[in-house]
């Protein structure tokens, strides 16, 4: 009897998500039962899942490293109660504005698979309650970060919520460019980090901001291609889901390879601002070509994109993309303003 219900499970949970291609208005209550029986879920394991813990590292990281920028631009320690109560604020904004994010996505989540248990998208969290949430997170983090750093880095984080929840995450329903204009917040928390440190903007700061911007694309680029038949069922317009499929892989092609050649002389603004010295430059390049190789990677796609091996290309060229970001910032910390680590 126990292998019977276990079949029968099994059989139940590929119907149910193909019920949801097709009517996706008759599919929540159904695919809650399911998944509930496949599962339990803590309070706690949803509240993890609606701040998505790993978007927010990578956002703190790069907050870190313009607050440690900064503070040694200002001839100060960077390792002070500052840098915490910044983080802090930081990542309350920013798991607001991913629970907000999942609110406004909580249909469209249940059309892709690999979003579908998420807590609202399954109404194991209401939408009061997720809004509820997302709204104190997000303004109460503004403020903190107003009264505790300065209120010119409260007004942007607050401001790059905004532009996240209401601007971007709209758009991915209308257009394509929805990529270029969400690349905006997405590249904002090392400026953050360093108005939390400095309280103005600055041209290192906007150097800060424009590496984060041209990294994104070759990184979003590979996700879109891996994802592409999911996003294209879930109606969210990217690149990748275009058709025909050799358009849309010409096309993601182009757009990653563009910005991989930016990458090198946006990731030299910094050495050429006099915040780095020489030891950063060399590593940028060197770190600029690898992004660039493993980007003429990517355009492997092209010779067949309906073949399931791109998907493996692409993923390559995301891992290198995530492991690309931190160590070029990390080569930017330890030779700030000409020094091997901080003195």
């Amino acid at each position: 009897m126990k292998s019977q219900r276990n079949t029968s499970a099994s059989l139940i949970r590929p119907l149910t998500i193909s019920l949801s291609l097709v009517n996706p208005n008759t599919v929540p209550a159904t695919a809650t039962t399911v998944q509930s029986t496949a599962r339990s879920h803590s309070l706690l394991a949803d509240y993890a899942v609606l701040v998505k813990p790993r978007v927010s590292v990578m956002v703190l990281i790069t907050a870190a490293a313009g607050f440690y920028l900064g503070s040694l631009r200002s001839g100060i320690s960077p390792f002070h109660i500052g840098l915490v109560e910044a983080l802090f604020g930081i990542a309350m904004v920013t798991a607001g504005s991913s629970v907000l994010n999942q609110a406004l996505e909580r249909t469209t989540d249940l059309l892709m698979p690999r979003t579908l248990d998420r807590p609202m998208a399954q109404r194991r969290i209401s939408l009061a309650h997720g809004l509820t949430i997302g709204f104190i997170l997000t303004f109460a983090g503004s403020l903190y970060l107003a009264y505790t750093t300065n209120l010119i880095t409260g007004t942007i984080t607050l401001l790059t919520a905004v532009a996240y929840v209401a601007v971007y995450t709209p758009l991915k329903r209308l257009t394509t460019l929805n990529t270029f204009i969400g690349a905006f917040p997405g590249a904002l928390p090392p400026l953050i980090g360093w108005t939390a440190a400095r309280g103005d903007i600055e041209w290192p700061a906007v150097a800060l901001f424009a590496i984060l911007f041209v990294w994104q694309f070759p990184h979003f680029m590979a996700i879109g291609w891996m994802y592409r038949r999911d996003y294209a069922s879930a109606g969210i317009r990217v690149t990748a889901a275009q058709q025909p499929t050799t358009w849309a892989a010409r096309s993601s092609v182009i757009q990653a390879l563009f910005y991989a050649v930016i990458m090198i002389p946006a990731s030299l603004w910094p050495y050429w601002l006099g915040i780095t010295g020489k030891p950063y430059a060399i590593a940028a390049c060197i770190l600029g070509a690898w992004y660039l190789y493993s980007t003429i990677r990517f355009a492997g796609i092209l010779k067949n994109p309906e073949a399931p091996e791109t998907r493996a290309t692409a993923r390559q060229l995301l891992k290198v993309s995530v492991m690309y970001l931190p160590l070029l910032l990390l080569a930017m910390m330890l030779n700030a303003q000409g020094r091997l680590f901080f003195q």
